[in-house]
């Protein structure tokens, strides 16, 4: 059978390796993809991202299932829009997908449902928001109401930060619609952790855990990206606290959008705030996979990933047992020039070292030219997995294939991982 990725990510790069390894699957298209999916074989980029365009293709070539990566033709409606033409498509509604689409949304049903989170209030207008931050002071956090994405949350040390955020967002409009509105809550102390869920309406299957590292540089200084690294499992994600998060936000997350009449179907992300007595907060949901949790998730899953996904649509997840490889698998995120604030694209990129049972490499920002010729073409250019009995050990396998990697002003954390490490095993 042949199936359909829609993004061009480290994310769906990680989707559609999996997918393909099934025995079942024919191929698999990338809708656009990257260099990498270009490279691999196995693989098909299909340049189209125009949402009925994908449907008209997906009918065209029979595609048997489609996954969707990136948050943007969720919000858009891709998943109504294949529906509605019959064909078999694994992601959230429009409806469902203003978890993430609107922090507002987001936090107020967070607030009807009793779901722990940090307390907030919403603001159109800037003197009212910049009045509530002289009321409430700093450590503070401003978040763009829409998608803004990784750009749209700014964790204010200081109140001139705060003030600063609000007049990036609401005065100065730099973030366009989705900055119309900001949403301001209280800085929650603690450790972040990623738990990530596949939903079928009814029916929710927990993936392994996963955190990541979100700031630029090395112990978690400088500005917020969209993810530096990330590792599988999260030693703080203890079985006792799993059962909690299940019990106190994901399940009543479920319940609460069916309450409302919203079916949610899809990957559901909680990135959560734990605090020193390990008890969990939401920061944000997300309607999809994290990216880059979902590379060492995908390096980790085993078994047939497809026949995981074909449950998921027809409802039936509750059959379904995911089985792990015991080991860590780790990822480190090379970016380009200049990332987060303007990455430089064109830079050649040399050495990606051929996949081995210890290390994997996920392309995100890169792009096929002339055929051949690897360059980067976005912020977050590769994720490299390592794999080992370890923490440690994944963290040097990661590390070694990187030093065969090279390009122009590539950056990256030297760090990964070094929470885990700092807790006991």
């Amino acid at each position: 059978m042949k199936l359909l990725v829609v993004g061009s990510g480290g994310r769906e790069h990680a989707l559609a390796w999996k997918l393909a390894q099934s025995p079942r699957v024919q191929l698999v298209y990338v809708a656009p993809g990257n260099g990498g999916t270009a490279l691999d074989e196995r693989l098909c980029n299909v340049d189209i991202t125009d949402l009925a365009a994908l449907a008209d293709f997906a009918e065209k070539e029979q595609v048997a299932l489609t996954v969707v990566g990136p948050e943007a033709p969720l919000a858009a409606g891709i998943v109504n829009l294949f529906r509605q033409r019959g064909l078999k498509v694994f992601g959230p509604s429009k409806e469902a997908a203003q978890l993430e689409s609107s922090k507002d949304f987001a936090k107020a049903f967070m607030k009807r449902h009793g779901i722990p989170t940090a307390e907030y209030e919403t603001f159109a207008d800037a003197a009212a928001a910049h009045a509530y931050v002289d009321l409430k002071g700093a450590p503070i956090v401003i978040k763009a109401d829409g998608l803004a994405a990784g750009k749209g949350v700014v964790v204010a040390a200081t109140a001139d930060e705060a003030h600063a955020a609000i007049d990036m967002m609401l005065a100065d409009n730099k973030l366009g619609d989705a900055g119309a509105r900001v949403v301001i809550e209280e800085f929650l102390q603690g450790e972040e952790a990623s738990f990530i869920v596949m939903v079928d309406g009814k029916h929710v299957l927990p993936l392994a855990s996963s955190q990541d590292h979100k700031r630029l540089l090395d112990a978690d200084q400088g500005p917020n990206t969209g993810g530096m690294g990330a590792y599988s499992p999260a030693p703080i994600v203890t079985p006792q606290l799993h059962a909690r998060v299940m019990r106190e936000i994901i399940l009543p997350t479920v319940r609460g959008m069916e309450k409302e009449g919203i079916r949610y179907t899809g990957f559901l992300y909680a990135g959560l705030m734990i605090d020193a007595e390990g008890n969990p907060k939401t920061l944000e949901f997300n309607c999809r996979m994290g990216d880059p949790e979902t590379q060492p998730i995908m390096a980790r899953l085993k078994g047939d990933f497809s026949k995981v996904i074909e449950s998921a649509i027809a409802g039936t997840l509750d059959t379904v047992e995911l089985t792990w490889d015991r080991r860590t698998a780790l990822g480190v995120v090379l970016a380009a020039h200049n990332y987060p604030e303007t990455p430089r694209k064109g830079d050649r990129i040399n050495g990606i070292p051929a996949e081995t049972d210890t290390a994997v490499t996920f392309h995100a920002g890169t792009a096929l030219v002339d055929g051949s010729k690897l360059v980067t073409a976005g912020g977050r250019v590769l994720c490299v997995v390592g794999l080992s009995d370890s923490v440690r050990g994944a963290q040097s396998a990661a590390y070694e294939a990187i030093n065969q990697i090279s390009f122009d002003g590539m950056q990256y954390r030297r760090d990964i991982g070094y929470r885990a490490l700092s807790r006991k095993h």
